[in-house]
């Protein structure tokens, strides 16, 4: 999975990255994407975990698996008269979990938005809760962890995006122990606080989320923040991350006026449409702003190289690819969860597909067993060459038709846009 994931993702930056991989911490993490937020804070970090998973996807042919891969079900009231009842089974097993330094990882949200949003939604209980229990289980004698967990996509469901992952610093519960014997509500409900300020830390918050339009809007034009096409490559993640953040906290504060907002709204929404109207991209646009000759020749340079591992990463991979893409857009309704189960299905059906081809290979051009298994997990590398090759196709085509059109008035209208952006953010979120 771990390299599926650097398959995927075109930069990774982890934040505070815990190095222990026993720890006996409960990490309570955003659930910005589905099925994409485990697999990552999973595959790509250090700490073993183990997921709390909704109850409704364990049944007796998906049991074992979901055993296996260290997901505990949690039951809802819709579940079931019986579903405190079956928690509470579930919450002593995590509390064993904590007990032999394993760690829990859980979506404090409970749920995730239809439409990718970058925002943290309201944090539930339990989590704190199942803290709590374990230290009254073992009667307080090892010391149990919390630590929010903010996972942050440019777009989780594009491929050759990006990933950053933050965590907070941990918080003991035992330091906790008196006020919670004295007052267990009171504490569980003040630590929930804590620990959903500590995770809007983690990631970019948009409180107002009708503003978070206007936030991606700002970021695509001023090419500085975690905007998965509109960036500018000289800035790091991290700090692109940090532009992001600051620009949601900045139009969060309540000292905005209306009016204004409303003006820049109407003004980037105008330019947002003209591109639409005329069938455009601010990527092409400002690509062409910049260079004014219409140059592709990094796009041919880049089509030449890459031709021969495009053409074996077509044969290894076009029909798995195909079919896990249109397998996935049938069987998922909600587009949130695209991204993620196209990478799962598309890295279990490339490897068995690559299976006879593998054989052959071992049988008849390198004996040598450890050659074979560089072939093997070359697949992925060669995939990743095809799939770059006809993005960069699709490109070169894009710019060539740009290049026989007229662009002054979404140059015009862009720069009258940036203009007013410049007028009402201040000078360092220009």
């Amino acid at each position: 999975m771990s390299y599926s994931l650097r398959v995927y993702f075109s930069r990774m930056k982890f934040v505070n990255m815990p190095k222990k991989r026993f720890g006996r911490t409960i990490y309570v993490s955003n659930h910005a994407a589905s099925f994409m937020d485990p697999i990552s804070v999973a595959g790509l970090t250090r700490p073993i975990v183990f997921f709390m998973t909704r109850s409704d996807v364990f049944n007796s042919v998906t049991r074992p698996i979901l055993w296996a891969c260290q997901m505990l079900p949690i039951y809802r009231q819709k579940d079931g008269d019986d579903a405190v009842k079956k928690n509470e089974a579930v919450f002593k097993k995590c509390g064993t979990i904590l007990k032999y330094g394993r760690n829990l990882l859980i979506f404090g949200e409970g749920f995730t938005d239809d439409v990718f949003i970058r925002r943290l939604k309201k944090i539930k209980k339990g989590a704190v809760r199942i803290g709590f229990l374990a230290l009254e289980n073992q009667n307080w004698k090892k010391k149990i962890y919390i630590c929010a967990t903010g996972v942050n996509y440019s777009d989780p469901n594009q491929m050759r995006s990006d990933l950053l992952i933050s965590f907070s610093d941990k918080i003991c519960l035992n330091d906790y122990k008196d006020a919670y014997i004295e007052n267990p509500s009171k504490v569980i409900n003040e630590l929930t606080l804590i620990v959903e300020k500590r995770m809007q830390e983690q990631i970019t918050h948009n409180s107002k989320k009708e503003l978070a339009p206007l936030h991606e809007r700002i970021m695509i034009l001023t090419r500085r923040g975690m905007n998965a096409l509109n960036f500018d490559n000289s800035i790091s993640l991290e700090k692109r991350w940090k532009y992001s953040q600051e620009l949601a906290t900045w139009l969060n504060s309540n000292d905005r006026n209306t009016t204004e907002i409303e003006v820049i709204q109407q003004k980037t929404l105008e330019y947002d449409e003209l591109l639409k109207k005329e069938k455009l991209k601010e990527s092409l646009v400002f690509w062409k702003l910049n260079t004014p000759n219409g140059s592709r020749m990094k796009e041919i340079l880049k089509l030449i190289l890459l031709l021969p591992f495009a053409i074996v990463g077509t044969i290894q991979c076009a029909i798995p690819y195909i079919f896990s893409k249109r397998l996935t857009e049938k069987m998922m309704k909600r587009p949130v969860f695209w991204g993620s189960v196209k990478l799962v299905i598309g890295m279990i059906t490339i490897a068995i597909f690559n299976i006879p081809s593998t054989i052959l290979f071992h049988h008849y051009i390198s004996p040598n067993g450890w050659v074979t298994f560089f072939y093997f997990l070359s697949i992925g590398l060669t995939g990743l060459a095809a799939y770059s090759w006809m993005t960069t196709f699709k490109l070169y085509k894009e710019k060539g038709v740009v290049n026989q059109r007229g662009l002054e008035n979404a140059f015009l209208k862009r720069e009258e846009t940036l203009a007013s952006l410049h007028q009402f953010l201040p000078k360092k979120l220009h």
